[in-house]
């Protein structure tokens, strides 16, 4: 199973709304089963899943406590990616957080507050070892900011090529539990989710950095999840 984390200091900056059509999108490209942790107190992307139609992603209820132990019985079921949202700030549950995940996803708008923003994101993934990628999210098609920000970010980083555009039905989207790709698939806005994806997935498939086999002796193996995953 690999863990992606969806991670930035800056409120705004679009991460519950990426994380749940990431998700969205890697389930129905057959990267599933997929399942989503909400970690954010505001519980955005918790409120989002319930009103879905859709069985999946599946959502995930758990703590910080107890989330490695969590993530170990999610692989023992079946659970092939987890993505999970957190808290716009810098606290010790973004870091236990990243240090459980495969890949730190870094969203982003194009403004100099923003830019400014994601260097304590950015030395916490370092420090923890922990593979990140920056998305450029909420741009103006041919704004120059776009591109400055663009190669701003790819010198403390990788930059992810599909750049993610403000427009109404990205954002609107999410207001009844669906995503972009599931209103329109041939809007402007999901063909850049899914390049988006594409991108992510040749990522995570990658080696893995082996924490899995790093757990905690005293964690007692369990083959179910049982009502740990369940509707939040």
């Amino acid at each position: 199973m690999k863990v992606i984390a969806v991670a930035s200091q800056k409120g705004g900056s679009g991460k519950t709304t990426l994380a749940g059509h990431l998700a969205v999108q890697a389930e129905a490209a057959g990267a599933g089963p997929v399942a989503l942790v909400d970690t954010d107190p505001q519980g955005s992307l918790s409120e989002w899943w319930n009103e879905r139609e859709s069985e999946t992603p599946l959502f995930a209820r758990t703590t910080i406590d107890k989330l490695q132990g969590d993530i170990a019985r999610m692989a023992q079921m079946g659970i092939k990616l987890l993505i999970i949202d957190t808290p716009p700030a810098i606290t010790d549950t973004i870091a236990n957080v990243i240090r459980l995940s495969d890949l730190l996803i870094i969203p982003t708008r194009p403004s100099p507050h923003d830019l400014r923003a994601v260097g304590a994101t950015v030395e916490l993934a370092e420090g923890l070892d922990t593979p990140l990628v920056f998305v450029v999210n909420g741009a103006t098609p041919r704004a120059r900011i776009t591109g400055e920000a663009a190669i701003a970010l790819s010198q403390h980083g990788t930059l992810a090529p599909s750049i993610l555009h403000q427009r109404v039905d990205f954002a609107a989207s999410m207001i009844d539990g669906r995503t972009v790709m599931e209103l329109n698939a041939s809007s402007r806005s999901s063909e850049e989710v899914v390049k988006l994806w594409d991108y992510i997935r040749t990522r995570i498939d990658r080696p893995n950095r082996g924490w899995h086999d790093q757990r905690s002796p005293s964690m007692k193996p369990q083959t179910a999840y049982g009502h740990s995953m369940a509707q939040a």
